[in-house]
């Protein structure tokens, strides 16, 4: 009997499987023994973001796998424009220790690990989130309340986090 996954046409997908009974058998912690091929069909129908699952849910819902929700968002660019939903958020580095920024995205965590490429320290640092209906509506609020007290440079403010996020929740 071989082993080979040639020999079967069908590829493990994870650690998880063994070669049993001249198949290939997937041991999950819930439902026990299932053929590969069916959790790769049941796998192929979620979306997983950096390897953690997201639910049907989420506005930018697409089946696959996906490095970061840009990604999945730009793989299905009409939902993106669609989506109104996400998060407005807050985000600091230490490198400009009286600066903040004051942005939108559909995932803040998200977002601030795109940052992290830039910065050889990985030092941005998500301080503030909240969801919204409309990202974009409260975001725009958010900095004009900020420019009204605070020098500005595109979405980087001189003020404190507790100063941005007063603007924030003044333009939900």
């Amino acid at each position: 009997m071989s082993t080979s996954t040639e020999a079967t046409g069908q590829t493990p997908t994870n650690i998880n499987t063994v070669f049993e009974d001249g198949e290939w058998w997937y041991y999950g912690q819930a439902d026990g023994r299932r053929r590969v091929t069916a959790h790769n069909k049941k796998n192929n129908n979620r979306m997983f973001v950096n390897g953690k699952y997201v639910p049907q849910s989420h506005p930018l819902w697409k089946a696959g796998r996906y490095k970061s929700f840009d990604e999945a968002a730009f793989s299905g660019l009409q939902n993106y424009e669609r989506s109104t939903e996400g998060q407005v958020y807050i985000i600091t580095n230490s490198a400009w220790p009286e600066w903040v920024k004051i942005g939108m995205a559909v995932d803040a965590e998200d977002r601030c690990s795109g940052y992290q490429t830039s910065s050889p320290f990985r030092d941005y640092k998500v301080r503030y989130s909240v969801s919204t209906n409309d990202r974009r509506k409260a975001e725009a609020a958010a900095h004009k309340a900020a420019e009204k007290i605070a020098e500005r440079k595109g979405e980087w403010f001189k003020m404190s986090v507790g100063q941005a996020k007063e603007c924030i929740q003044h333009g939900l």
